[in-house]
């Protein structure tokens, strides 16, 4: 069975944020400001260009929030 590029981007990105989602625990302020020093590095060394592995730890940070803001709000209701 032939795997397409895509097909097998997109299953391994699903898994990487699901194991992400599932294995991380909410972050300090202190970490969050030590892993946006971080990105601004890895930036500037890329030329002013995000690197895509900055943008999926954002999008997987953005998707951890927004499952632990529905948690939150399921537990309240």
């Amino acid at each position: 069975m032939k795997l397409d590029a895509k097909l097998l981007g997109t299953a391994l990105l699903a898994a990487t944020l699901s194991l992400g989602l599932a294995a991380c625990e909410k972050k300090g302020p202190m970490e969050q400001a030590g892993e946006e020093v971080d990105e601004a590095i890895d930036t500037l060394k890329n030329g002013g260009e995000e690197s895509t592995g900055n943008k999926v730890d954002d999008a997987m940070d953005e998707a951890r929030e927004g499952a632990q803001d529905a948690a939150d709000e399921l537990k309240n209701n």
